[in-house]
């Protein structure tokens, strides 16, 4: 292949892409409106249109919006769910989910187990290797039409190499090489990246910021992370590490964190800061659901804890929000669904913001629940249909 021969193959792919992403975020849509979004010209979007149909990964469907006798209904373009699938791993600090969809993102297959995961790198990836490999045959996807495994990690990723950037986080996944050990163990082509930005992504693509395109996305659970979208696109920082709000100090004597800092959002909005508090009441094996049924239940004690991680979350939130002026705050993670906690972020944005806005930031709880950074991995996995 000549050097000319190989740049037109290149752009040709990355059109491919193009096209394959408009189709991903708006779930069903026109060669007029790809060819607007992309600024591609309407013969290169039918070209490229024609070909991704014959390749069975888009399928056409007629718009019956259309009103009749009109002339010819328009022709909306949507994946073809038949043609493969795509899994997506989330490795939380305690536990590992893992699921396989189709090409159009629904759920084929699911499943969720405890684990340690900070401290068993190898244990983890060897269950998650086997669960993939289980999860695609109960699915009825042909093994060659998975296009590809995404993974989301409770850690920062390097932008250049793809690599997780442990630092003092997660010290004994120091050297692990987490794409190329699943990638050895599946044979599927693996891509790696944080769990707060893949949240991000997915609720951006399939949840409660959908259409809205400068989010702010809060990951509540074991620990804190947020992940941001700005002008549509997932904003990582210059190493990869934008986004770790759970590392902002927020009590400047508070308790030593697993970073090694002092007074991090995590010690006081995290899994244990949560619980610990209340295991008088609830018991020292209560969960971060515990206290959240506790607090719906009227205990005040539970409502008092999730308040006061509210409150210091959107204490966080207010340089993030005065700086990068989003649309929408999104939360999301165990206590996510909190009135006690979700009340008390509205209120600090709303008293405590830059009186520039005339409305307070809107916050709401993401749609997608527990699923959500699996379904980010899953996301970030499809873009290989575009190769």
């Amino acid at each position: 292949m000549t050097s000319s021969e190989g740049s037109l193959a290149g752009l040709r792919q990355r059109n491919r892409r193009e096209v394959l992403e408009v189709v991903r975020l708006r779930g069903t849509t026109s060669r007029a409106e790809i060819a607007k979004q992309t600024g591609l010209s309407t013969t290169t979007v039918s070209t490229l249109v024609y070909d991704l149909i014959a390749d069975e990964v888009l399928i056409e469907l007629s718009d019956r919006s259309a009103a009749p006798g009109v002339g010819r209904p328009a022709r909306l373009l949507t994946f073809n769910p038949r043609a493969g699938g795509v899994a997506g791993v989330h490795l939380s600090h305690d536990h590992v989910r893992v699921a396989v969809t189709d090409l159009a993102g629904e759920l084929v297959a699911t499943t969720v187990v405890d684990f340690d995961v900070d401290h068993e790198p190898v244990e983890t990836l060897s269950y998650v290797a086997g669960a993939v490999r289980r999860l695609v045959a109960e699915s009825g996807i042909r093994p060659d039409g998975v296009v590809g495994l995404g993974v989301a990690v409770s850690a920062p990723v390097m932008l250049r190499t793809h690599a997780v950037s442990v630092g003092r986080i997660l010290p004994d996944w120091q050297g692990v090489d987490v794409a190329g050990e699943l990638g050895r163990r599946t044979g599927l082509p693996v891509e790696v990246g944080n769990d707060a930005n893949l949240g991000a992504i997915a609720e951006h693509r399939f949840g409660a910021a959908q259409g809205i395109d400068d989010l702010v996305y809060v990951m509540l659970s074991d620990g804190v992370g947020a992940g941001l979208v700005l002008g549509g696109q997932l904003y990582e920082g210059a190493l990869g590490g934008a986004g770790e709000l759970g590392h902002v100090t927020v009590v400047p004597d508070g308790f030593v964190c697993r970073c090694g800092n002092r007074g991090c959002l995590e010690t006081v909005a995290g899994a244990r800061a949560l619980t610990a508090p209340l295991a008088p009441v609830l018991g020292t094996s209560a969960t971060v659901a515990d206290v959240v049924a506790a607090a719906a239940a009227g205990d005040a004690g539970a409502r008092r804890v999730l308040a006061d991680a509210g409150t210091a979350v959107g204490r966080a939130l207010l340089p993030v929000c005065t700086v990068l002026d989003p649309a929408l705050v999104v939360l999301g993670g165990d206590c996510a669904g909190s009135d006690a906690l979700l009340g008390a972020v509205r209120e600090v944005l709303a008293r405590e913001l830059t009186p520039l806005r005339r409305e307070p930031v809107p916050v709401q709880t993401g749609t997608l629940g527990e699923d959500a950074e699996m379904l980010g991995a899953v996301a970030l996995a499809s873009r290989r249909l575009g190769h």
